[in-house]
């Protein structure tokens, strides 16, 4: 610019200023950014893995479908009624049940892996007498084998939940797969995989219930599935508990599974929110550390800024000199924290096989909160060099 201010400073000009006062103290810089990338890349990381987890929930969620409801005995200070023997039946019977199962729990029943380990050791195993496809209502599938045959007549088999066959130490079913159970071998006919909605069922051993019967079942169910129509599932929560229980639906408590995946994901949104006021704080120390950084640079810059002003700068040339230099630095930070955050988000839903959500306010979020930072943490610095006299300034040259 010439003596006297004809031609102001235009923005490139500004630009280039910028670029260099931050090229002349590297190791600085790199320090200063650094605040702000770890700010911003701990905020775009913990966004990211928490939407690409929530992703996953709802992709289980699509695949299982919200539709599932458990009938269970309701709740509550007094003893429990147990649910009729005529529970599944009464289910299968409305309009709005697609398909349903049930489980029954076998009280005084054990599995071992074979006759020799203490009647005591059952390692938490429970054994439940099973109506219908369970597995099939409650969208879980088998690891291994098929699911029991309840037909008369069937020999005596087992099907062992994925919690209940590690215990047992049974991975897959062959000829020789086996358990022992109410004094006699049982041959294990399959193996489930974990049961998203219903993860109660994987420490289990499901047996029919002619089986069930031999081992001191009482007949009746513990929980009744209901796959019912997805455009009338609250119709559908108040039928069956009035099905089943005629004039006692009060005693009948009746749930969607997918509701307790759901309230999951909410626990998950507020430890987010945790996370992400963790990494705020972390780009807040990032901008104390830029105007740090800047008040360092206006004091070792005096000299610069006198014959600026000697040549004709005025103070607004100044301040917005040091101002952009202060945005270019959070901007780099910005930049840098951006490509980190993501980069984590992208390693970590792979790791655990989920896809890859990164929501785009999340990025536009990080960088504008750059942009903000830059631009409070060089107010003071820029205002200060602006106000350093021509003649204080020179004195120093």
């Amino acid at each position: 610019m010439t003596a006297g201010g004809h031609r102001g400073v235009g923005a490139t000009d500004l630009l280039r200023l910028g670029v260099f006062g931050l090229r002349t103290r590297p190791a600085r810089v790199v320090l200063s950014a650094l605040g702000i990338a770890i700010g911003i890349a701990a905020m775009i990381s913990v966004v990211g893995i928490s939407s690409s987890s929530k992703a996953k929930v709802d992709q289980v969620l699509d695949a299982l479908g919200t539709n599932v409801l458990t009938v269970t005995p309701a709740q509550g200070f007094v003893e429990q009624r147990p649910l009729p023997s005529t529970a599944l039946e009464s289910a299968v019977r409305q309009d709005e049940v697609q398909r349903a199962a049930a489980v029954g729990t076998v009280a005084d029943a054990a599995v071992y892996r074979n006759e020799f380990v203490p009647a005591p050791e059952t390692k938490g195993i429970g054994v439940m007498a099973a109506w219908g496809d369970v597995p099939s209502v409650l969208g879980g599938s088998l690891a291994s084998g098929r699911w029991i045959d309840s037909s008369p007549g069937a020999a005596p088999q087992v099907v062992l939940g994925a919690d209940a066959a590690a215990a047992l130490g049974i991975e897959d079913v062959r000829a020789d797969s086996r358990v022992w159970m109410g004094g006699q071998w049982v041959q294990v006919v399959g193996v489930l995989e974990p049961v998203a909605l219903a993860d109660d069922l994987d420490g289990r051993v499901f047996v029919p219930r002619g089986l069930a019967a031999d081992l001191g079942f009482d007949g009746a169910p513990t929980v009744v599935y209901a796959r019912v129509d997805p455009e009338r599932v609250e119709r559908a929560r108040d039928v069956l508990a009035n099905a089943i229980s005629p004039g006692r639906a009060r005693d009948v408590g009746v749930t969607r599974p997918s509701d307790a995946l759901a309230a999951k994901n909410a626990t998950d949104d507020s430890f987010t929110g945790l996370l992400v006021g963790i990494g705020g704080v972390a780009l807040l120390v990032g901008g104390i550390g830029v105007a740090n950084t800047m008040v360092i640079t206006v004091l070792e810059r005096r000299a610069e800024v006198g014959v600026r002003r000697a040549l004709g700068a005025r103070r607004r040339n100044i301040r917005d000199q040091f101002l952009v230099e202060s945005l270019l630095l959070s901007f780099l930070g910005g930049v840098a924290g951006v490509v980190i955050g993501v980069g984590v988000t992208i390693v970590f839903a792979l790791a655990q096989g989920w896809p890859i959500a990164i929501p785009v306010w999340a990025v536009a979020g990080g960088l504008g909160a750059t942009v903000v930072i830059g631009g409070v943490s060089g107010l003071y610095p820029a205002a200060r060099a602006a106000r350093i006299p021509p003649t204080s300034a020179l004195a120093a040259v």
